[in-house]
This record gives C-alpha cells, sequence and structure tokens, in this order.
C-alpha cells in the first residue's frame, strides 16, 4: 500500500481530533479505549469510545474503493505510524491507563490492537515474535525424539 503524505496528515488530524474531545477534568477521567474503524469502500475512519459513541471522523483520498483483500492488514502500519507520530499527545490522554487504541472491521469485530498505553507494561511489536511459534514446536518435536 502506497502511503501518501496527505494520508499521514490525514491520520495526523483523526488522531488529534479524536484527542482533543476528552476533557482534561482529572475526577471525571473515562475508563475506555479508543476504537479505529476504517471502511474500505468509503476510505472513511471513524474513532470511537467504548460506548460506541463516535468522536470523530474523515476520509482518507487514497483509500476510496481499495479492493485488497489484505486491506486491514496493510493499513495497520499505517495506522501505527500515525499513532507513533502522534504519541506524545495519545500516550498522555485525560484516560484512565491503561488504555489501548484498536483497529475494528465494519462488524466492530477487533481486528488488531495497535497501541497500548500503560506506565507498566511494554507491549512488543507482533514482528519481534514471528516465527516464535515454529520455533517452539520444532524445538518440543525434537525435545520429544530424544
Amino acid at each position: 500500500m502506497n502511503v501518501t503524505d496527505q494520508t499521514l496528515q490525514t491520520i495526523d488530524r483523526v488522531l488529534r481530533k479524536a484527542a482533543s474531545k476528552f476533557t482534561n477534568d482529572a475526577e471525571n477521567m473515562p475508563l475506555t479505549d479508543i476504537y479505529l474503524q476504517v471502511k474500505q469502500e468509503s476510505g472513511e475512519i471513524l474513532v470511537f469510545d467504548d460506548d460506541e459513541t463516535e468522536l470523530t471522523r474523515c476520509v482518507v483520498e487514497d483509500w476510496i474503493g481499495n479492493a485488497d483483500e489484505d486491506f486491514y492488514t496493510a493499513v495497520q502500519p499505517v495506522l501505527r505510524e500515525g499513532i507513533r507520530r502522534n504519541r506524545e499527545i495519545l500516550d498522555n490522554l485525560p484516560v484512565l491507563k491503561p488504555y489501548s487504541f484498536v483497529l475494528i472491521d465494519e462488524d466492530r469485530e477487533t481486528v488488531a490492537e495497535l497501541h497500548l498505553v500503560d506506565d507498566d507494561l511494554l507491549l512488543l511489536d507482533g514482528n519481534l515474535m514471528e516465527g516464535l511459534n515454529e520455533d517452539l514446536e520444532s524445538f518440543l518435536d525434537n525435545l520429544m525424539q530424544k
């Protein structure tokens, strides 16, 4: 998937706009995750809280009418990059920790956890753990043969 500057700017804008919806009231901080729903046909990104309240939406021009079968897989690194670029704002939302940024599909099913914000935990990227299952299975098979 080609990522243009316009696409990244649009993602930055939608993330900052969603962040602005949380007021800085220390006594009434919500306990919520932030859900990003990407619509493949319209190119829309919608942002919701746990109560399915829409925080904001925008259209990514480059994604309109995208028919790729692996669309949700392809948008994950783009959304993660947008979150990384806005991490200073997004990691300090007036929301009770831990909270996550979650990619959901049009049926509101979780596709991927994009980012976890917590003072005590570190979420490792899936690429770091890639192939671990195969390595463990190979190790166990080898161990069982001895």
